[in-house]
């Protein structure tokens, strides 16, 4: 009885996993063939005020304030908001150092996380566009520019920038690289269908009007801000002319975040529980960010039902699974040089991420601060 019981469950689990992985972005491929929505863009001078919420962050600070004022953008329209949240460091004597420029502006706060920053931030800030980023990636000279072209579309509330990261020089790092490459090609036909469900947190813009001050310890202001314009009627959009640039970052570093930002769709799901109730992207929401969470609790069903599988099933089932895993775990023992690194390093990413997905449940049991992990990368340019 268990185990004509058991048997469903594995079938049904594998068909989730696949549909999940590659049979969504198959049919998400061909559903942006038929059903593209173009942006209209135009140059249109607008306000702009920069958020950038930074905790002990000297570091990266003054590379960045230097990239910020060198955007390709009307310097008479754009105002920075640095907001030091809690820092001990010299982020704040920084900040008063390009204060001089007229430009920069230092909005300190006891540390509340970046939530608290951002809701500083949005108090102060006078743009009719607000420009998020963070303290680490460097943005392309002329991104602020393409971002804010976006909205001469009135259909468009927030668009999203892109993250290119430098090439990886492990087999470690470059499976990192394609797995971000993977969640790219998906937001951009999202993005020509309608609206992606989320922006890339160091690099997004969206009108004034539609920010919406965020909940004490949200994860993802990136999620949670486009949501609030997404839910008025407007479009969130993929922009892949605005660039950020970001430094590899080894497995460990991408599991920590990876906790952070599934714990954060857990959280979206319990501020904003209407995203199970159908939308115009409730199929994309439901594929991509849904289906991510439920993916590993999907992968062990699977595992576990796969020996009440009857012949001549059970053999191969349970032969692929323990290559598969049995691969992914001796990729902690072999060689970077080794020819079968490469493919090992992809299923240890791939089952990394799995069980960040899993750990990520955790935070409805415990406070959403507990996740919070500086994100540390191996290369980096020092600030000039």
């Amino acid at each position: 009885m268990l185990r004509a019981l058991l048997q469903p469950v594995f079938f049904v689990s594998m068909a989730f996993a696949f549909y999940t992985l590659a049979g969504y972005p198959l049919l998400l491929a061909l559903m942006a063939c038929f059903r593209t929505r173009p942006v209209f863009k135009k140059s249109v001078p607008r306000t702009v005020t920069v958020l950038l919420p930074v905790r002990n962050g000297d570091h990266w600070l003054r590379g960045k304030l230097n990239s910020l004022l060198s955007l390709d953008y009307p310097s008479n329209l754009v105002d920075i908001l640095v907001i030091s949240d809690g820092s001990t460091d010299q982020t704040d004597a920084i900040t008063e150092e390009f204060a001089s420029t007229g430009r920069v502006e230092l909005v300190r706060i006891p540390g509340g996380g970046k939530a608290a920053a951002l809701n500083a931030g949005l108090e102060r800030a006078r743009g009719e566009i607000l420009f998020f980023t963070d303290v680490r990636q460097e943005i392309a000279p002329e991104s602020l520019r393409n971002l804010v072209d976006c909205f001469a579309d009135p259909a468009v509330g927030a668009a999203s920038g892109e993250l290119v990261i430098h090439d990886g020089t492990t087999h470690e790092e470059v499976s990192v690289g394609f797995y971000w490459k993977y969640e790219k090609w998906l937001r951009k036909r999202e993005s020509r269908i309608h609206s992606v469900m989320g922006t890339t947190g160091c690099i997004y813009a969206m009108r004034r009007e539609l920010a919406v001050p965020l909940p004490a310890g949200t994860l993802v202001d990136d999620m949670y801000l486009p949501l609030a314009a997404f839910f008025r009627g407007y479009r969130v959009i993929f922009e892949e002319s605005a660039i950020a640039v970001d430094y590899p970052t080894s497995l460990d570093d991408e599991f920590r975040r990876k906790v952070r930002t599934q714990a954060g769709v857990y959280q979206i799901l319990r501020l904003c529980p209407r995203l199970l109730i159908p939308h115009r992207m409730w199929v994309a929401f439901l594929s991509h960010k849904f289906a991510r969470l439920l993916l590993p609790f999907a992968l062990l069903a699977a595992a576990l039902s796969t020996p009440a599988l009857r012949p001549p099933w059970r053999t191969p089932a349970l032969i692929a699974q323990a290559l598969f895993y049995g691969l992914a775990l001796s990729d902690l023992w072999i060689p970077d040089r080794f020819p079968m690194k490469r493919l090992s390093a992809a299923f240890r990413s791939f089952v990394v991420l799995l069980a960040a997905a899993f750990c990520a449940a955790f935070v409805l049991f415990r406070p959403s601060d507990h996740v919070w992990k500086e994100t540390r990368v191996r290369t980096a340019r020092p600030a000039p």
